[in-house]
C-alpha cells in the first residue's frame, strides 16, 4: 500500500462517498481515485466500503478500522515532514487557517502581514465561516488552525489555546432611544428594541440567548448575519441596534455611530485557537500564534502539542491591552 492509496481512502470517507468530490479534493482524476482504491482493497483482500452497483453506500466495518489507522499514518507523516522542515529552517509551505468573519476582518490582518514578512514563501489561505463550521473543518482535516470565540466553556476538537478576551459593544445612530442613556443598557431596556447581532444570537444555547432568559426577558433579534459590517448596514438603514464585537467597531469607520457598552450581564467572551491534538506546528505557525498572544510561550505550546506537558496556560490579555500592540 501507498500514502497516496491511503490520502484518497480519507478523502472518499470525508467526501460522503462522493468519489468525485474526493477526486477534487486530492486533486486527481476519478478513475485514477477508483483505480488506486481498488489496488487497495485487492492488497489486503476485503472491501472497505458497502457497495450497491458501482456506488458507494458505506463503510464497511473491516473498512472503519483501516481509515482509522490510515488517518493516524497521514497525520504522522505529515508531522515527520513538519518536524524535517522546521529543523532545516525551510519555511516554505502553506498555512490553512479557519476562523470566524469577525476574526478574519478585524484581528488577523495586521498579524498575517507581520508572518508575511518574517516568512514571505509562505501562502496563508484565509477560510472565513460560522462558528460551527470552522470546527468541522478542523475536524475534517482542512484546515491547520481554527480561531473561534467562546463565552463558556473552550471550544472542542482539539487542543484549545486561549488568547484573548473581549467584550460586546452596542451601535445606534445618534438619534436611536438607547444613545441618550450614555451609558450601558440593562437587559430590560435593550429588550425593548430590535436588535441586530451575529446568526448564533438566534440558537437556544447561545450565550446571549441564555444571558436574556435568565432574567426572565425576552430579546427581539430582528436580523442576524455572520459579517460586523452587514450589522453595521442594517444598524445604519435603522432596522435596529447592532450588538457586536468590540474589536468590529472603529473611531473612523464608525464615527457616525454611537458606541455604548453591551448590558454587564452579557458574559466576556475568549478567543481561542484549536489546533489538532499531537500536531507539529510549523515556525510560521507558530509566530502567528505567538503575535495573536504575546502572553504564549512557543516552548510550552509545543510541549502541549506533543503531549509533553499539561497545559496551563496563562490568563489571556483583554482586547484593549492586547491591540496597542497589534495596531501599532
Amino acid at each position: 500500500m501507498t500514502l497516496t492509496q491511503l490520502r484518497y481512502l480519507v478523502a472518499i470517507a470525508d467526501s460522503g462517498l462522493n468519489i468525485t468530490l474526493a477526486a477534487e479534493r486530492v486533486h486527481a482524476t476519478q478513475p485514477g481515485l477508483s483505480k488506486q482504491l481498488k489496488q487497495l482493497e485487492d492488497e489486503l483482500g476485503f472491501q472497505l466500503f458497502v457497495r450497491k452497483g458501482r456506488s458507494l453506500e458505506g463503510i464497511a466495518p473491516a473498512g472503519q478500522r483501516v481509515l482509522n489507522h490510515a488517518r493516524r499514518v497521514l497525520e504522522e507523516t505529515g508531522n515527520i515532514r513538519a518536524y524535517a522542515a522546521n529543523e532545516r529552517g525551510e519555511h516554505v509551505g502553506r498555512l490553512v487557517l479557519a476562523t470566524t468573519h469577525t476574526q478574519a476582518r478585524y484581528v488577523l490582518p495586521p498579524l498575517i502581514a507581520a508572518m508575511k514578512r518574517e516568512f514571505p514563501q509562505v501562502s496563508v489561505d484565509l477560510q472565513a465561516a460560522s462558528d460551527g463550521e470552522v470546527l468541522q473543518r478542523l475536524a475534517r482535516g482542512d484546515a491547520d488552525l481554527a480561531l473561534i470565540s467562546t463565552a463558556g466553556a473552550e471550544p472542542p476538537g482539539g487542543v484549545a489555546v486561549p488568547l484573548f478576551r473581549w467584550r460586546r459593544v452596542l451601535l445606534v445612530p445618534s438619534g436611536h432611544a438607547l444613545a441618550s442613556l450614555g451609558r450601558a443598557p440593562t437587559l430590560g431596556e435593550l429588550a425593548e428594541h430590535p436588535l441586530i447581532s451575529y446568526e448564533s444570537s438566534n440558537q437556544p444555547d447561545s450565550s446571549l440567548q441564555r444571558t436574556f432568559a435568565g432574567e426572565g426577558v425576552q430579546p427581539q433579534v430582528a436580523m442576524t448575519a455572520r459579517d460586523a459590517n452587514l450589522i453595521k448596514t442594517y444598524v445604519r438603514a435603522g432596522l435596529g441596534a447592532g450588538l457586536l464585537a468590540e474589536m468590529a467597531v472603529g473611531q473612523r469607520e464608525d464615527a457616525d455611530l454611537q458606541v455604548l457598552p453591551a448590558p454587564v450581564a452579557l458574559p466576556e467572551c475568549v478567543t481561542w485557537t484549536v489546533i489538532p491534538r499531537s500536531r507539529v506546528l510549523r515556525d510560521y505557525a507558530l509566530a502567528l500564534l505567538h503575535g495573536l498572544a504575546p502572553q504564549l510561550d512557543r516552548r510550552d505550546l509545543r510541549r502541549v502539542l506533543e503531549g509533553n506537558q499539561s497545559p496551563d496556560w496563562p490568563r489571556p490579555p483583554d482586547w484593549v491591552e492586547l491591540s496597542q500592540p497589534i495596531t501599532v
